[in-house]
């Protein structure tokens, strides 16, 4: 029996191991990745070349414009990416990367695709280890939107329930590389870095996370760098 799923694909390491995983696990990917007013369209560039590798049914590229709302450093120009973050102060905090409600648009829209296509699973990167410190990353979060989702539609109300997969929630960033490696995905078409240049900063927290999960994987990044960490 063929089993559907709807992954989200950002463009990043995470949501490539993620629907790597989803596909591993026998699923037929449908991926979804948003267009919301982004500072630069790495991210996009990168999801397609993704969806691709992972042999998606469908690829949708849903625009939608969160930056009217700004809010957040990632959408609204005004605002600085703050850069030359301490690797230890990540996660104690919310920095200004935030993007209020980001993923509960997400998983939202998502929720109805996977009605449309009658999938079994929405299939999300999420992280809650080595992380920024995202409330919409949590295990308890992911709880909660399960708990809407089980009584929210149609599908469900028929005793079809929509699993909400987060496989990450719970690896460092380390782990999921080397969970990558091991479904033999290619890092180089990832985009971790909040700033589009050509080159990946190596400030942003996004870069410094991205850094210490390779280093300590001991794999190396074939991304290049504008400067490197001195601990890298």
């Amino acid at each position: 029996m063929i089993k559907n799923a709807v992954c989200l694909i950002s463009g990043g390491l995470d949501s490539y191991v993620t629907a790597s995983i989803a596909k591993h696990e026998g699923y037929s990917i449908y991926a979804l990745s948003f267009n919301y007013g982004q500072q630069h369209n790495k991210e996009i560039e990168c999801a397609k070349k993704i969806a691709y590798d992972i042999n998606s049914k469908e690829h949708i590229i849903f625009n939608i414009e969160i930056n009217k709302f700004k809010g957040s450093a990632l959408i609204d120009k005004s605002l600085k990416i703050p850069n030359n973050n301490k690797l230890e102060e990540i996660g104690k905090s919310i920095p200004s990367t935030y993007v209020p409600a980001r993923n509960t648009i997400f998983l939202s829209i998502s929720l109805a695709y996977a009605e449309v296509i009658n999938a079994d699973a929405i299939y999300i990167g999420v992280n809650n280890t080595d992380y920024s410190g995202y409330p919409d990353c949590r295990p308890e979060y992911i709880k909660a939107y399960q708990k809407m989702a089980d009584i929210a539609t149609k599908k469900s109300i028929e005793g079809k329930n929509i699993k909400i997969c987060a496989p990450l929630l719970f690896l460092s960033k380390a782990e999921i590389i080397k969970k990558g490696v091991d479904l033999k995905i290619s890092f180089e078409k990832t985009w971790s870095c909040y700033n589009g240049k050509n080159k990946s900063c190596g400030k942003c927290e996004s870069c410094l996370l991205r850094l210490k999960g390779f280093k300590e994987a001991k794999v190396k990044d074939p991304l290049t760098y504008e400067v490197l960490p001195d601990w890298y």
